[in-house]
């Protein structure tokens, strides 16, 4: 399953530096005259998921990062008071106002310089490894209060490191099974 995930976090980081590369005044046309539209938003992994109501998925998977705050924060803290209504604020020190404020921009976070993780305890949302447990940090943020330690059914989605190891060199995945 973390191979299906880290696989696809790759394809996203790839297509991702492929837009970044394009300057806003790149004149391509598709050979066709296609027009593209965005359809997915994620960011950051099961936010979408777990935030996005059904009713609000094509609105949010359309929704340019710098409008998605404005848009959806006040329906993202709704559902995160509706899962946890004890919440106060979590191992960040985020109430869930300003919580879900940063939930509801989904997109992954990129340091040039420094550590690069999802969170290591100290280094928060600096972008990710392949061996970062995105899912773990995001149920302890969500459930595990101002320590992290309420909860602690709800904290940890018990998968402790990938079935295989990565690679030390490009492309780092494991290797299939």
């Amino acid at each position: 399953m973390k191979n299906i995930s880290q696989f696809g976090l790759l394809v996203l980081l790839a297509v991702s530096t492929l837009f970044v590369a394009c300057d806003k005044d790149d004149d391509v046309t598709p050979a066709d005259n296609s027009v593209y539209m965005q359809e997915d938003q994620m960011g950051r992994p099961a936010i979408n998921t777990v935030f996005v109501t059904s009713a609000d998925k094509d609105a949010f998977n359309t929704t340019i990062p710098s409008e998605m705050g404005g848009k959806f924060a006040a329906k993202f803290e709704q559902r995160l008071l509706a899962l946890n209504d004890g919440y106060t604020t979590n191992a960040l020190g985020l109430d869930a106002t300003t919580f879900t404020s940063v939930l509801a921009t989904d997109v992954l976070n990129v340091s040039t310089s420094g550590t690069t993780t999802f969170f290591d305890g100290t280094n928060v949302l600096t972008g990710r490894r392949l061996a970062d447990d995105v899912i773990s940090v995001e149920l302890l943020l969500l459930f595990g209060g101002p320590d992290g330690t309420a909860n602690p059914q709800l904290t940890d989605d018990n998968v402790s490191a990938n079935d295989k190891a990565f690679l030390t060199t490009f492309p780092y995945l494991a290797s299939p099974h």
